[in-house]
């Protein structure tokens, strides 16, 4: 109801107790979001990410969310290395995303977030045509990789996929040895002309995933011994191995206890300086420590897409701000 079209007379309605009420937002002002790139991560030492918006959304705001409005924020940032527009996907009548446009930027992570079946690891496997796999998967509309469509009927698909690492949920390790998990890739794509050199290979990407110290005196035992952890930094391993120019991670520390979470989330911190990473999580206060900037998926629609600490401090569609907050998901 709108305070406004009430009757000179009638009785006001008591003021909010809210903390976060202040002056500027009873002059009709929104409150500014925090100050500094920082703000959200500098509460984590308080005992958490504080999710709370700094501020409400207008009520024009909340009726065109609930009529499902466009995505809010930027979508298209400069010289991306992917550039994704108007995609659809459908499996067989089903769709699944409807109209996502999005970019993603080099040497950044990108977090796909939003509430289960809404879209997220389907557009993540859309970026290296996982979904060519999945009988019935129809995909429209355009990703270019460099500016390149990926969908050319010229274009190799699995040097597509080199170049676009994956790295899944649960650790996928070969039935092979921790080495030989490694060194696949890089003999199967003809990248050591020596032994010498896939020697060097392995070392630097075991050593770049943090796992080089503790498997280096047992590189022939087999890579499914390793713990959970290991595992999973094995596999980042394997896909850094081949060069890849991005990786794409579904949820990689949802099946991995705290402190192994914590060692991937570090990792992943330190590869976003040669790689473009995009994850897709479930774990809001993980966006907000790994990411750069996030992007919130609904019901297969792409809602709001900007810098982490925006999205998360000041969110500008109802239905982000929602999610973040607990009301559902």
């Amino acid at each position: 109801m709108n305070e406004r079209n009430e009757q000179p007379d009638a009785t006001p309605p008591a003021p909010r107790s809210t903390p976060s009420v202040n002056a500027g937002e009873a002059g009709g002002t929104a409150p500014a979001p925090p100050a500094g790139n920082g703000a959200a991560r500098g509460r984590t030492s308080e005992g958490g990410l504080n999710l709370k918006p700094s501020g409400r959304l207008p009520a024009q705001r909340s009726a065109d969310a609930a009529r499902g409005a466009p995505q809010e924020g930027s979508a298209t940032i400069e010289n991306p290395v992917f550039a994704c527009r108007d995609v659809n996907v459908f499996y067989d009548a089903k769709q699944a995303l409807r109209e996502v446009s999005i970019d993603v930027g080099r040497r950044q992570v990108l977090a796909l977030i939003g509430p289960s079946g809404c879209g997220k690891s389907t557009f993540l496997r859309c970026l290296n045509r996982m979904n060519d796999t999945i009988p019935g998967a129809r995909v429209t509309g355009t990703i270019q990789l460099d500016g390149r469509d990926i969908h050319d009927p010229s274009l190799d698909v699995v040097q597509l996929r080199a170049r676009i690492g994956m790295v899944f949920q649960k650790p996928n390790p070969f039935p092979k040895s921790i080495y030989d998990n490694v060194a696949y890739g890089p003999r199967i794509h003809g990248l050591a002309r020596s032994r010498a050199q896939l020697d060097d290979i392995v070392c630097s990407s075991l050593t770049r995933a943090g796992l080089w110290e503790e498997v280096k005196d047992r590189l022939s035992s087999p890579g499914t011994g390793l713990s959970g952890g290991q595992q999973q930094r094995l596999c980042i391993a394997r896909t850094i191995a081949v060069q890849p120019e991005v990786i794409l991670m579904d949820e990689p520390c949802s099946a991995l206890d705290p402190i192994a979470t914590a060692r991937i989330e570090d990792l992943i911190d330190e590869l976003r300086e040669s790689y473009a990473i995009v994850i897709v999580t479930h774990s809001m206060q993980q966006a907000a420590r790994v990411s750069q900037r996030t992007a919130y998926f609904h019901l297969g629609e792409l809602i709001e897409v900007g810098d982490t600490d925006r999205v998360f401090t000041n969110p500008r569609h109802r239905l982000t701000e929602d999610y973040i907050t607990g009301r559902f998901g």
